[in-house]
């Protein structure tokens, strides 16, 4: 016993240190989003910066200049996911799954890259909205089997959280999911934010920690290069 825990002593000693960058829109940033919950969940030997921003899209993060900003982060690891602005009307954000919002996914791979650090696409969190109560698929699912394929071509790791909160939120009925709902919206003036409420888009602290820890496993199980960087715990099913 005494001889294993001083391996898992020196195992961690012998961590580097490294920064994991957020990149997204609303649902992963820190006001309302999965990313506060998963950057707790981080060892101290990750810097986690959070640039995810509301009302924002694979599109309207980098023509704003705020993609830019990240890369000179200059982090080891880079979380990318959009797709809930994407599919919105305003042609300042507006991606179609299959061409643009594709195009710019592979953009943000290449520029990932040319900086030395490694590219994870995120697909998009799940909406919590339910009739006759099942769980209503709505066009995200779209997103997500877009940023699939382009994980798959590029070589990229991909962190599926759309199926992973789908298949959980399908075991729930409308009350049970809407104890994840933020209470308001962070930022309601951003373009194409949506103030609608119940905010079944949008996470409290009970959401930031639930699906943060969502996106702490899928690391675990499909990035080798992050899972000595989880912590890892166990977690009381949700009912």
């Amino acid at each position: 016993m005494l001889l294993l825990a001083a391996a898992v002593g020196l195992q961690a000693q012998e961590l580097k240190h490294i920064k994991v960058v957020l990149v997204g829109d609303s649902t992963v940033a820190t006001e309302g989003g999965w990313g506060p919950g998963f950057c707790a969940r981080l060892r101290a030997e990750v810097d986690c910066v959070d640039l995810a921003a509301n009302g924002r899209s694979s599109r309207s993060f980098i023509n704003e200049g705020r993609w830019a900003k990240a890369l000179e982060e200059k982090g080891q690891f880079y979380f990318i996911q959009f797709g809930h602005n994407d599919q919105k009307d305003p042609p300042t954000v507006h991606t179609a799954p299959e061409t643009t919002f594709a195009e710019y996914l592979r953009r943000y791979i290449a520029d990932v890259r040319a900086v030395g650090g490694v590219p994870v696409l995120v697909t998009s969190l799940s909406r919590r909205n339910y009739k006759e109560g099942k769980l209503i698929v709505d066009p995200l699912h779209e997103y997500a089997a877009a940023t699939r394929k382009v994980a798959a071509e590029e070589h990229v790791p991909v962190v599926d959280l759309y199926q992973r909160s789908t298949a959980l939120l399908e075991g729930m009925t409308q009350e049970q999911a809407d104890r994840f709902d933020a209470a308001t919206h962070a930022d309601a003036k951003a373009e194409g934010a949506s103030a609608a409420k119940p905010d079944r888009t949008h996470l409290n602290d009970l959401g930031k920690e639930t699906f943060g820890e969502m996106v702490v496993e899928l690391v675990a199980e499909g990035v080798p290069a992050l899972k000595e960087y989880v912590r890892l715990r166990p977690v009381a099913a949700v009912k």
